[in-house]
């Protein structure tokens, strides 16, 4: 079979790709015959490592993916032979991820994709809409689960709403009920994070970005899904209302967050910064039920109609991939392997 992998940590050109043999599925295990792999920031990152140092055994990139369960192992029913699914954190902790063409994962990270969904889709789930599931239930005075009206009379702020998390947040937010209102850095963002379901747009480059929001929502807002905390610390706190929670899922634009304790202490606000891969085995349960949940009522939709432009590579070229990611290409990337 075709698979991409690396041998050494760097730049998009240590991929490469080469002929394995075909993986048999162990014990709890299912093998899918991959169609689609996504690529996110995370994947990246993981291949970039410290440059230049040798990765052995080689790695096969990125977490996320869709296709077909082609062999299932020992304990696993094999009536799941033949079922279309979505794939999460494929390569976590792990050497073979879904930029190749089977794939033998254990069976719960592989999980039914509805069908009449495609697998541009499922490919798009993982890692942004289960980080996007657990920042949306990270307030202590919200809901620990995601369903319709679950965010009821709520005031979500999605940072970033252009981006693959923010796109997901909008999506899910909105089926739960909330109010949403997003930031965005420009007039051709706004209108990605608008079709994704966004009431309001906010450009958080203007000047007066805080008192446009507070005009939206008087009494602040009870949520942010944020993407850039250190950059946004001064615009949260002022937006955020008595007992708000800030979700923090990335360090853009800086690694260290400056706070003015006295005064989020009065408020009782709550920072919580997530890792989707290393929240507790129940956080990440519920989370994938919501998000298959909500996959399954039609609410994750992709493309440029539904706000998440698609850039796609073939499998050779998956070091163009890495790299569109990597420069900040706005929309989501797919290699098409099959």
């Amino acid at each position: 079979m075709r698979a991409v992998v690396y041998s050494q940590a760097g730049e998009p050109d240590v991929l490469h790709l080469v002929d394995r043999p075909l993986p048999e599925p162990g014990a709890g295990e299912v093998r899918v015959r991959v169609a689609v792999s996504g690529v996110n920031p995370t994947d990246w990152k993981a291949r970039r490592g410290s440059t230049g140092e040798p990765v052995d055994p080689p790695v096969v990139p990125n977490q996320d993916g869709a296709g077909t369960v082609d062999a299932v192992g020992e304990g696993v029913d094999p009536s799941r032979i033949g079922e279309r699914v979505w794939i999460w954190e494929a390569a976590w902790r792990r050497v073979d991820g879904t930029a190749q063409e089977f794939v033998t994962l254990p069976e719960r990270q592989a999980v039914p994709l509805t069908d009449g969904l495609s697998f541009d889709v499922g490919a798009s789930l993982g890692i942004p809409a289960l980080t996007a599931q657990i920042c949306l239930t990270a307030s202590e005075s919200g809901p620990r689960r995601l369903r319709p009206d679950a965010l009821s009379g709520q005031t979500v702020l999605v940072a970033g709403g252009a981006g693959a998390v923010g796109h997901a947040s909008i999506q899910l937010a909105r089926w739960a009920g909330a109010r949403v209102i997003a930031t965005v850095s420009g007039d051709e963002k706004a209108k990605l994070a608008q079709a994704a379901g966004a009431q309001e747009i906010v450009n958080y480059r203007a000047a007066r970005a805080a008192e446009e929001i507070l005009r939206l929502a008087p009494d602040g807002v009870d949520l942010v899904v944020e993407v850039a905390p250190a950059a946004n610390a001064a615009l949260d706190a002022a937006v955020l209302a008595a007992n708000g929670t800030v979700a923090a899922y990335a360090t853009d634009g800086g690694n260290e967050v400056g706070l003015s304790v006295r005064d989020l202490m009065g408020r009782n606000v709550r920072y919580r910064f997530v890792l989707v891969y290393t929240v507790p085995p129940a956080v990440k349960d519920a989370a994938v039920a919501d998000v298959a949940a909500a996959a399954a009522a039609g609410v994750l939709e992709v493309g440029a109609g539904a706000g998440l432009p698609l850039h796609r590579f073939p499998l050779e070229q998956a070091a163009a991939a890495h790299g569109a990611v990597e420069e900040g290409a706005v929309g989501k990337v797919l290699i098409d392997v099959a």
